[in-house]
């Protein structure tokens, strides 16, 4: 049962929301009474599947806009940010941004010239996954969008601090989203919003399945987590939903980790 009370006239701002984390983001909150803007990325032929998700959204009795749009294309994030504006009126502002989105370079960094990772396959991965966070958070705190009580969420991954195959420009940009999100905590907060970061566990999702070797890294997760399973994207949903509530008013610029203590071993 939608809860509609609980998040009324609240908004969820979601980059990267059409699978994985952003999707169960989204399912979850609207579950709990908070309408959904979706910005995602995706091609013509996955669009049937995505709208039949974004529709079962609607049918929890909340409001829903999508944007199959670039989120780092500055016309873009204009173009979502005035259609989102003229939605929220006079009563309705957004509760959360969460940044879940998951478009890097996945190159290694020797062999041939022409397929290992460059400068620009850097500087790309980390404007999509690092600091287009904060070109979100600023354009939303400057057009006056937030409510008194926002959150700003991002999800990170043990990949932070440990080395994988090909994922050195990913890596590099989850470095960064921490660092801009602490120092966002510091800055923010004066306007009333809290920003951290979710360190989830392995999780199968399309963005894992993409980087070399996944089933080992799943297989091996597994074996490290005491609870015998791999994260699942409504885990790191559920987490999100508890850090919106009022209870969290007090938790800002840290990164929690919720793998179910994968990283203990």
């Amino acid at each position: 049962m939608v809860n509609k009370k609980e998040f009324k006239n609240e908004w969820a701002l979601i980059l990267g929301g059409s699978s994985g984390l952003g999707l169960a983001t989204a399912k979850k909150l609207a579950e709990h009474g908070m309408n959904i803007c979706i910005v995602h990325r995706n091609l013509r032929n996955e669009m049937e599947e995505i709208n039949a998700e974004f529709d079962g959204i609607r049918q929890k009795g909340v409001r829903l806009l999508s944007f199959n749009k670039d989120a780092c294309r500055e016309d873009h994030v204009s173009e979502v940010i005035d259609a989102l504006k003229k939605e929220l009126g006079e009563e309705d502002s957004v509760k959360v941004l969460v940044h879940s989105i998951a478009r890097g370079n996945l190159k290694p960094m020797t062999g041939p010239t022409e397929d290992r990772l460059s400068r620009s396959d850097i500087l790309q991965t980390v404007e999509s996954m690092g600091s287009s966070l904060y070109d979100w958070s600023s354009r939303l705190l400057d057009e006056k969008m937030f409510s008194g009580n926002s959150r700003i969420i991002s999800f990170t991954s043990e990949g932070n601090s440990k080395v994988f195959a090909k994922y050195g420009a990913v890596s590099a940009s989850k470095s960064i989203l921490e660092s801009i999100s602490r120092q966002m905590a510091v800055e923010f907060a004066p306007y009333g919003i809290n920003v951290n970061c979710i360190q989830a566990g392995v999780t199968d999702t399309r963005s894992l399945r993409l980087i070399p070797g996944s089933e080992r890294l799943k297989e091996i997760a597994k074996q490290r987590n005491p609870k015998n399973r791999i994260t699942m994207p409504k885990d790191i949903a559920n987490a999100v939903y508890l850090l919106c509530r009022s209870e969290a008013n007090w938790i800002n610029g840290t990164t929690i980790v919720v793998d179910g203590g994968e990283h203990l071993h």
